[in-house]
């Protein structure tokens, strides 16, 4: 028995290599997630495949959260990728508060370090694949946040979550919200989002298949990006 195993491992070994170095490099140095919900519409859209970059800000131990070396920290506008121990999931969301900084929400209109954020309104073409509802409840905007202009989705009447007061973000911590601000559980429902939860940044999308539509590839969305401009 211990011959025939022996044999099998010899006879599949690069096979192991390359499943075990492929495991290592998925774990440390990049990877892709599905994006499962509609949080991040319109930015994101259900059944994109988003590459993640897990040495955006850390080297860390493989399978692990220890980081051996710091390569940056997240910047206001990022898009992480976290295990989030409050939510028990992994997470994507937007940055939108760093340490240090006051944030606060009305009427889904974000106040940053005591600036009011720029907003227009977004118009879309008729095109199914870019996840608009063309709901009159909803509506679609870019938001400014002081210098990364990006898209979000608001509910017209608003919502419970369409408001929050003041906080301040403690030293370590992130606040993340969703681009679709009125259907996403973020900091408005986890808390602020350790540093060390923090595993990588996503800027493209790789692949996108459409789950309403017979899992058909969104041909446009292959290696689109998540970065304005």
């Amino acid at each position: 028995m211990i011959n025939k195993f022996a044999k099998l491992l010899k006879e599949y070994k690069s096979l192991l290599i390359f499943i075990a170095l492929m495991s290592v490099f998925r774990s440390a140095v990049a990877d892709w997630y599905t994006v499962p919900t509609s949080s991040m519409k319109p930015s994101i859209l259900i059944g994109d495949r988003i590459l993640a970059n897990k040495m955006a800000y850390d080297v860390r131990i493989p399978f692990t959260h220890v980081s051996l070396y710091k390569t940056g920290d997240p910047a206001r506008g990022d898009i992480i990728i976290f295990d989030s121990e409050a939510a028990g999931n992994r997470l994507v969301k937007r940055v939108v508060g760093v340490p240090g900084d006051t944030v606060a929400l009305y009427n889904n209109k974000l106040v940053i370090n005591h600036q009011n954020i720029n907003y227009h309104d977004l118009s879309y073409k008729s095109n199914r694949n870019q996840g608009k509802s063309y709901q009159d409840d909803t509506q679609d905007k870019i938001e400014d946040l002081l210098g990364v202009a990006h898209s979000i989705r608001v509910n017209k009447m608003g919502s419970i979550r369409s408001k929050f007061n003041e906080v301040t973000v403690p030293t370590g911590y992130y606040l993340v919200l969703g681009d679709n601000r009125d259907n996403s559980a973020d900091s408005r429902v986890i808390g602020f989002v350790p540093r060390n939860e923090i595993i990588g940044r996503t800027k493209r999308v790789v692949m996108s298949f459409n789950y309403d539509n017979y899992y058909l590839p969104r041909h446009d969305r292959f290696f689109h990006s998540l970065v304005s401009g």
